[in-house]
C-alpha cells in the first residue's frame, strides 16, 4: 500500500514514464524468445494476440472512452461530442499512418529487411505502429488521474498499462519470431522487436505532458486513444489471431477482454 502511496506521489508524466518502461521491458521479454530452443506454436501464439485484441477492446472503453464521457458533461460539453470527435480522428489518424507504411514498405525491405516477407514486414510495421496509442492511451490515462473532476484514476490507469503490459508480451513474440523465421539472425530480430515497445515510453510520456498542459482537450485525447487502439485491434490483432482452424484466438479474446474489464471496473 506504502509502495500504491508512493507511486501515487509521482506526478502523471513520471508515473507514464515509469509504466511505459515496464511495458517496453515486457515486449523486450517476449522478442527474447528468439533465443529460446522451444518454438511458439501457432495455436499459443493466437490465443495470446486474441487475449491482447480482448484487454485493448475492453481498456477502450472502460478507461478512456467512459471517462472522455464524463469529463465532456462535467465541462459542460455536449456529452456525446467530444468523444466522437476524438473516436472519429483517432481513427482516420491510424488510417492514414497505416497507408504511409504500406507506402514505405518497399523501400524498408530493401534497406533493413531485405530478404524479409511483406507479411513479416507488416506486421511489425504494424505493432510498432499501434505501440504509438496504446503508450498515448497510458499518459492520458495517468494525465487524465491527475486532472480534477476528470473521473479517472491512478488505478484506473495502472489496470490500463498492466493490461497492455500484458498483451505486449506476445507482441514482442510477433514482432522477433517472423523476423527470424523469415531467415533474419537471431540478434536482430530481438532488436527489432524491443524497438517496437520502446515507442510506447515517448507516446506515454508525451500523452501525460499533453492533457496536463491542456486541460480542456483531455475527453478528445481520451477518445482519440480509444479509437486508434480499437482501429488497430479490429484491423490487424484480430485478423492475426484468427489464422488457422480453431478458435485458439476468440478464447483469448474473450478472457482478455474479461480481464481487464474487471481489473478497470475493479481498481477504478
Amino acid at each position: 500500500m506504502n509502495e500504491l502511496s508512493g507511486f501515487a506521489e509521482w506526478g502523471p508524466v513520471g508515473q507514464a514514464g515509469l509504466a511505459t518502461s515496464v511495458n517496453w521491458l515486457l515486449t523486450t521479454i517476449g522478442a527474447a524468445a528468439v533465443f529460446a530452443v522451444v518454438r511458439v506454436g501457432r495455436n499459443l501464439l493466437n490465443a495470446m494476440l486474441g487475449f491482447a485484441a480482448g484487454v485493448m477492446l475492453a481498456a477502450s472503453f472502460w478507461s478512456l472512452l467512459a471517462p472522455s464521457i464524463e469529463l465532456s458533461e462535467l465541462q459542460g460539453s455536449i456529452r456525446w461530442m467530444p468523444p466522437l470527435i476524438g473516436f472519429v480522428v483517432g481513427c482516420a489518424t491510424l488510417l492514414y499512418l497505416d497507408r504511409a507504411v504500406h507506402q514505405l514498405r518497399p523501400r524498408m525491405a530493401v534497406k533493413a529487411f531485405s530478404g524479409t516477407s511483406h507479411r513479416a514486414l507488416l506486421l511489425t510495421s504494424a505493432i510498432t505502429l499501434h505501440n504509438i496509442p496504446e503508450g498515448l492511451a497510458v499518459g492520458v490515462a495517468f494525465g487524465a488521474a491527475a486532472t480534477e473532476g476528470s473521473g479517472a484514476s491512478v488505478a484506473g490507469a495502472m489496470a490500463l498499462s498492466l493490461g497492455i503490459g500484458i498483451q505486449d508480451l506476445p507482441e514482442g513474440m510477433a514482432v522477433s519470431l517472423p523476423l527470424r523465421a523469415d531467415g533474419m539472425s537471431p540478434v536482430r530480430s530481438f532488436m527489432y522487436g524491443q524497438f517496437s515497445g520502446l515507442v510506447e515510453v515517448f507516446s506515454g510520456v508525451v500523452g501525460a505532458i499533453a492533457v496536463i498542459a491542456v486541460t480542456s482537450l483531455l475527453p478528445y485525447a481520451l477518445s482519440f486513444a480509444a479509437g486508434a487502439m480499437i482501429l488497430v485491434t479490429l484491423k490487424e490483432l484480430i485478423p492475426e489471431s484468427m489464422s488457422g482452424q480453431q478458435n485458439h484466438g476468440i478464447f483469448g479474446l474473450v478472457v482478455g477482454f474479461s480481464v481487464m474489464m474487471v481489473l478497470d471496473v475493479a481498481l477504478a
